[in-house]
Protein backbone atom coordinates (compact mmCIF):
# COMPACT_ATOMS: atom_id res chain seq x y z
CA UNK A 1 0.00 0.00 0.00
CA UNK A 2 0.96 3.53 -0.68
CA UNK A 3 3.30 5.21 2.54
CA UNK A 4 1.86 8.15 2.23
CA UNK A 5 1.13 8.07 6.04
CA UNK A 6 -2.91 7.88 4.86
CA UNK A 7 -3.04 4.71 4.11
CA UNK A 8 -6.41 4.27 5.41
CA UNK A 9 -7.79 6.88 3.03
CA UNK A 10 -6.18 5.33 -0.11
CA UNK A 11 -7.81 2.03 1.00
CA UNK A 12 -11.56 3.50 0.98
CA UNK A 13 -10.53 5.62 -2.34
CA UNK A 14 -9.10 2.41 -3.99
CA UNK A 15 -12.24 -0.01 -2.72
CA UNK A 16 -14.88 2.93 -3.88
CA UNK A 17 -13.11 3.07 -7.39
CA UNK A 18 -12.67 -0.84 -7.81
CA UNK A 19 -16.24 -1.67 -5.80
CA UNK A 20 -13.95 -4.84 -4.61
CA UNK A 21 -11.63 -5.41 -1.76
CA UNK A 22 -9.82 -7.99 -3.84
CA UNK A 23 -9.35 -5.44 -6.84
CA UNK A 24 -8.39 -2.89 -4.71
CA UNK A 25 -5.91 -4.61 -2.72
CA UNK A 26 -4.25 -5.89 -6.29
CA UNK A 27 -3.83 -2.33 -7.07
CA UNK A 28 -2.24 -1.26 -3.95
CA UNK A 29 -0.22 -4.07 -3.85
CA UNK A 30 -1.40 -5.33 -0.29
CA UNK A 31 -3.30 -8.58 0.98
CA UNK A 32 -6.87 -8.29 0.89
CA UNK A 33 -7.10 -8.76 4.77
CA UNK A 34 -4.83 -6.38 5.35
CA UNK A 35 -7.05 -4.16 3.02
CA UNK A 36 -10.58 -5.09 5.07
CA UNK A 37 -8.26 -4.33 8.34
CA UNK A 38 -7.72 -0.76 7.54
CA UNK A 39 -11.16 -0.06 6.17
CA UNK A 40 -12.82 -1.68 9.53
CA UNK A 41 -10.25 0.45 11.58
CA UNK A 42 -11.04 3.87 10.20
CA UNK A 43 -15.02 3.17 10.26
CA UNK A 44 -14.81 2.39 13.83
CA UNK A 45 -12.76 5.17 14.08
CA UNK A 46 -15.28 7.56 12.98
CA UNK A 47 -18.39 5.26 13.89
CA UNK A 48 -19.78 5.24 10.68
CA UNK A 49 -20.23 2.11 8.61
CA UNK A 50 -18.32 3.44 4.88
CA UNK A 51 -19.02 0.58 2.81
CA UNK A 52 -22.10 -2.00 2.56
CA UNK A 53 -20.69 -5.65 1.97
CA UNK A 54 -22.02 -8.83 1.02
CA UNK A 55 -20.73 -12.08 -0.08
CA UNK A 56 -20.87 -10.87 -3.89
CA UNK A 57 -20.72 -7.29 -3.60
CA UNK A 58 -19.48 -3.82 -2.37
CA UNK A 59 -21.26 -1.02 -2.29
CA UNK A 60 -20.73 2.45 -0.84
CA UNK A 61 -23.14 3.70 1.97
CA UNK A 62 -24.47 7.36 2.16
CA UNK A 63 -22.37 8.13 4.65
CA UNK A 64 -19.32 6.56 2.65
CA UNK A 65 -20.45 8.38 -0.65
CA UNK A 66 -20.43 11.77 1.24
CA UNK A 67 -16.34 10.85 2.89
CA UNK A 68 -15.42 9.68 -0.62
CA UNK A 69 -16.76 12.82 -1.98
CA UNK A 70 -14.89 14.97 0.76
CA UNK A 71 -11.77 13.59 0.71
CA UNK A 72 -10.54 12.70 -2.92
CA UNK A 73 -10.03 16.27 -3.52
CA UNK A 74 -7.82 16.88 -0.36
CA UNK A 75 -6.12 13.49 -0.86
CA UNK A 76 -4.94 14.36 -4.27
CA UNK A 77 -3.86 17.32 -3.36
CA UNK A 78 -2.21 15.75 -0.79
CA UNK A 79 -0.51 13.40 -3.09
CA UNK A 80 0.52 16.06 -5.78
CA UNK A 81 2.19 17.80 -3.12
CA UNK A 82 4.68 15.00 -2.33
CA UNK A 83 5.09 14.15 -5.61
CA UNK A 84 6.34 18.38 -5.94
CA UNK A 85 8.41 17.50 -2.97
CA UNK A 86 9.80 14.15 -4.19
CA UNK A 87 10.49 15.38 -7.23
CA UNK A 88 14.53 15.76 -7.70
CA UNK A 89 15.53 16.57 -11.02
CA UNK A 90 13.98 16.62 -14.33
CA UNK A 91 13.28 13.73 -15.04
CA UNK A 92 9.57 12.93 -14.75
CA UNK A 93 9.11 9.82 -12.37
CA UNK A 94 5.52 7.46 -11.14
CA UNK A 95 2.74 6.73 -12.38
CA UNK A 96 0.40 8.82 -14.89
CA UNK A 97 -3.35 7.74 -14.85
CA UNK A 98 -5.38 8.94 -17.63
CA UNK A 99 -9.07 8.37 -18.01
CA UNK A 100 -10.51 8.27 -21.64
CA UNK A 101 -13.13 6.93 -24.15
CA UNK A 102 -11.96 4.22 -26.36
CA UNK A 103 -11.80 5.79 -29.99
CA UNK A 104 -9.94 8.85 -28.22
CA UNK A 105 -7.39 6.76 -26.57
CA UNK A 106 -6.89 4.85 -30.06
CA UNK A 107 -6.05 8.37 -32.01
CA UNK A 108 -4.04 9.51 -29.35
CA UNK A 109 -2.02 6.40 -28.56
CA UNK A 110 0.93 8.09 -31.09
CA UNK A 111 1.39 10.93 -28.38
CA UNK A 112 1.61 7.89 -25.38
CA UNK A 113 4.19 5.81 -27.20
CA UNK A 114 6.41 9.01 -27.80
CA UNK A 115 6.11 9.56 -23.92
CA UNK A 116 6.72 6.28 -22.60
CA UNK A 117 10.29 6.71 -25.07
CA UNK A 118 11.39 10.00 -23.94
CA UNK A 119 10.29 9.31 -19.96
CA UNK A 120 11.31 5.26 -19.41
CA UNK A 121 10.75 5.86 -15.90
CA UNK A 122 7.10 7.07 -16.43
CA UNK A 123 4.53 4.73 -15.80
CA UNK A 124 0.92 5.26 -17.48
CA UNK A 125 -2.05 3.72 -16.66
CA UNK A 126 -4.89 4.59 -19.44
CA UNK A 127 -8.58 3.34 -18.27
CA UNK A 128 -10.91 3.42 -21.07
CA UNK A 129 -14.51 3.94 -20.21
CA UNK A 130 -17.70 5.20 -22.15
CA UNK A 131 -19.28 7.40 -19.77
CA UNK A 132 -17.91 10.95 -18.30
CA UNK A 133 -16.78 10.58 -15.04
CA UNK A 134 -15.40 13.10 -12.10
CA UNK A 135 -11.42 12.31 -12.52
CA UNK A 136 -10.62 14.08 -9.12
CA UNK A 137 -13.21 11.56 -7.46
CA UNK A 138 -12.07 8.44 -9.42
CA UNK A 139 -8.08 9.16 -8.74
CA UNK A 140 -6.84 10.07 -12.33
CA UNK A 141 -4.03 12.65 -13.12
CA UNK A 142 -6.14 13.38 -16.56
CA UNK A 143 -8.13 12.35 -19.01
CA UNK A 144 -9.50 12.81 -22.90
CA UNK A 145 -12.47 13.67 -24.52
CA UNK A 146 -14.48 15.62 -26.92
CA UNK A 147 -13.18 19.50 -26.12
CA UNK A 148 -16.96 20.28 -26.10
CA UNK A 149 -16.82 17.87 -23.07
CA UNK A 150 -14.59 18.60 -21.09
CA UNK A 151 -16.10 19.98 -17.41
CA UNK A 152 -15.71 24.20 -17.23
CA UNK A 153 -13.86 23.49 -14.27
CA UNK A 154 -11.09 21.48 -15.94
CA UNK A 155 -8.07 22.81 -17.93
CA UNK A 156 -8.09 21.59 -21.17
CA UNK A 157 -5.40 21.07 -24.02
CA UNK A 158 -6.16 20.46 -27.23
CA UNK A 159 -4.53 17.59 -28.96
CA UNK A 160 -4.76 18.97 -32.56
CA UNK A 161 -6.59 15.66 -33.71
CA UNK A 162 -9.76 16.94 -35.79
CA UNK A 163 -12.81 15.25 -35.49
CA UNK A 164 -15.02 14.04 -38.65
CA UNK A 165 -17.58 11.43 -38.84
CA UNK A 166 -19.30 10.25 -42.29
CA UNK A 167 -22.10 8.05 -43.05
CA UNK A 168 -20.70 4.87 -44.23
CA UNK A 169 -21.82 2.01 -46.70
CA UNK A 170 -20.29 -1.07 -48.33
CA UNK A 171 -20.63 -1.28 -52.26
CA UNK A 172 -22.88 -3.96 -51.95
CA UNK A 173 -25.59 -2.45 -49.82
CA UNK A 174 -25.35 0.81 -52.63
CA UNK A 175 -25.50 -1.59 -55.13
CA UNK A 176 -28.91 -2.96 -53.78
CA UNK A 177 -30.35 0.76 -52.16
CA UNK A 178 -29.98 4.58 -53.62
CA UNK A 179 -27.60 6.99 -52.37
CA UNK A 180 -28.76 9.44 -49.83
CA UNK A 181 -28.68 12.96 -51.28
CA UNK A 182 -30.17 14.69 -48.13
CA UNK A 183 -30.20 13.63 -44.50
CA UNK A 184 -33.59 13.11 -44.47
CA UNK A 185 -33.26 10.48 -47.25
CA UNK A 186 -32.13 8.42 -44.46
CA UNK A 187 -35.25 7.74 -43.02
CA UNK A 188 -35.40 5.56 -46.08
CA UNK A 189 -32.73 3.10 -45.63
CA UNK A 190 -31.57 0.67 -43.02
CA UNK A 191 -28.95 2.53 -40.71
CA UNK A 192 -26.94 0.52 -37.94
CA UNK A 193 -27.93 2.80 -34.41
CA UNK A 194 -25.42 3.42 -31.74
CA UNK A 195 -26.59 3.42 -28.03
CA UNK A 196 -24.55 5.63 -26.27
CA UNK A 197 -23.28 4.73 -22.53
CA UNK A 198 -26.21 6.68 -20.74
CA UNK A 199 -28.44 4.33 -22.76
CA UNK A 200 -29.71 7.14 -25.14
CA UNK A 201 -29.70 6.22 -28.62
CA UNK A 202 -27.68 8.94 -30.59
CA UNK A 203 -29.47 11.09 -33.22
CA UNK A 204 -27.58 11.93 -36.31
CA UNK A 205 -26.47 15.15 -36.74
CA UNK A 206 -25.71 17.13 -40.31
CA UNK A 207 -25.23 20.37 -40.69
CA UNK A 208 -24.57 22.54 -43.84
CA UNK A 209 -24.75 26.50 -44.55
CA UNK A 210 -26.08 27.12 -41.47
CA UNK A 211 -29.02 24.19 -41.76
CA UNK A 212 -28.64 21.52 -39.45
CA UNK A 213 -30.39 18.28 -38.34
CA UNK A 214 -30.55 15.58 -35.85
CA UNK A 215 -32.06 12.45 -37.03
CA UNK A 216 -33.41 9.54 -35.23
CA UNK A 217 -32.54 7.19 -37.86
CA UNK A 218 -34.09 3.53 -38.73
CA UNK A 219 -33.00 0.39 -38.29
CA UNK A 220 -32.89 -3.46 -36.90
CA UNK A 221 -30.00 -3.28 -35.35
CA UNK A 222 -28.40 -1.19 -32.59
CA UNK A 223 -24.63 -1.10 -31.21
CA UNK A 224 -22.26 0.62 -28.84
CA UNK A 225 -19.54 0.30 -30.14
CA UNK A 226 -17.93 2.12 -33.09
CA UNK A 227 -16.03 -0.92 -34.62
CA UNK A 228 -18.50 -3.30 -34.53
CA UNK A 229 -20.77 -0.83 -36.46
CA UNK A 230 -18.61 -0.66 -38.96
CA UNK A 231 -18.03 -4.44 -39.14
CA UNK A 232 -21.79 -4.37 -39.45
CA UNK A 233 -21.98 -1.77 -42.70
CA UNK A 234 -19.26 -3.60 -44.23
CA UNK A 235 -21.38 -6.54 -44.07
CA UNK A 236 -23.70 -4.94 -45.84
CA UNK A 237 -26.11 -4.61 -42.90
CA UNK A 238 -26.83 -0.99 -43.21
CA UNK A 239 -25.54 2.48 -43.05
CA UNK A 240 -23.05 3.38 -40.14
CA UNK A 241 -22.03 6.90 -38.96
CA UNK A 242 -18.60 6.71 -38.06
CA UNK A 243 -15.41 8.85 -37.73
CA UNK A 244 -13.09 9.25 -40.60
CA UNK A 245 -10.26 8.32 -38.79
CA UNK A 246 -11.96 4.67 -37.15
CA UNK A 247 -12.77 3.99 -41.00
CA UNK A 248 -9.52 5.50 -42.62
CA UNK A 249 -8.50 1.86 -43.72
CA UNK A 250 -11.94 0.64 -44.92
CA UNK A 251 -11.85 4.07 -47.08
CA UNK A 252 -8.31 3.35 -48.40
CA UNK A 253 -9.41 -0.10 -49.49
CA UNK A 254 -12.85 0.72 -50.62
CA UNK A 255 -15.05 -1.96 -48.53
CA UNK A 256 -16.90 1.40 -47.19
CA UNK A 257 -18.21 4.47 -49.12
CA UNK A 258 -18.83 7.82 -47.20
CA UNK A 259 -22.00 9.60 -48.42
CA UNK A 260 -23.51 13.06 -47.71
CA UNK A 261 -19.94 14.33 -46.71
CA UNK A 262 -20.92 17.70 -47.82
CA UNK A 263 -23.35 17.64 -44.45
CA UNK A 264 -20.54 16.36 -42.35
CA UNK A 265 -17.44 18.68 -41.68
CA UNK A 266 -14.94 18.19 -39.49
CA UNK A 267 -15.39 19.89 -35.99
CA UNK A 268 -13.79 19.95 -32.62
CA UNK A 269 -11.68 17.75 -31.30
CA UNK A 270 -9.58 15.96 -28.69
CA UNK A 271 -8.32 17.53 -25.52
CA UNK A 272 -6.27 16.59 -22.53
CA UNK A 273 -7.84 17.70 -19.67
CA UNK A 274 -6.68 17.96 -15.91
CA UNK A 275 -8.18 19.63 -12.29
CA UNK A 276 -6.72 23.69 -12.31
CA UNK A 277 -4.28 23.00 -9.32
CA UNK A 278 -1.47 25.48 -8.22
CA UNK A 279 0.60 22.36 -8.49
CA UNK A 280 0.66 19.93 -12.04
CA UNK A 281 2.85 16.31 -10.97
CA UNK A 282 6.39 16.30 -13.14
CA UNK A 283 4.89 13.62 -15.13
CA UNK A 284 1.90 15.33 -16.26
CA UNK A 285 3.67 18.54 -16.63
CA UNK A 286 5.67 16.59 -19.04
CA UNK A 287 2.99 15.10 -21.37
CA UNK A 288 1.58 18.61 -21.73
CA UNK A 289 4.92 19.72 -22.86
CA UNK A 290 5.30 17.27 -25.55
CA UNK A 291 1.36 17.67 -26.46
CA UNK A 292 2.41 21.29 -26.85
CA UNK A 293 5.32 20.27 -29.07
CA UNK A 294 3.57 18.24 -31.52
CA UNK A 295 1.03 20.19 -31.46
CA UNK A 296 0.33 21.16 -35.27
CA UNK A 297 1.84 17.63 -36.46
CA UNK A 298 -1.07 15.78 -35.92
CA UNK A 299 0.51 13.87 -33.07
Amino acid sequence: MRTSGLTELEAVLAVARHRSFRAAATELDVSTSALSHAVSALEARIGARLFNRTTRSVALSEAGAQFVESIAPALSSIREAMEQAGNYGDVPTGTLRINSAVGAVKQAMPLFLEYMRRYPDMKVDIVTEGKLIDIVLEGFDAGIRLTESVPQDMIAIPLGLPLRLLVLGSPEYFSRHPVPQTPMDLLNHRCIRLRLPSGRIYHWEFERHGESYEIDVPGVLTLDESTLMLEAARAGLGLAYGSQWSAAADLAAGTLVPVLEEWTPPYGGLSLYYPGRRHVPAGLRALIELIRERSGQGL
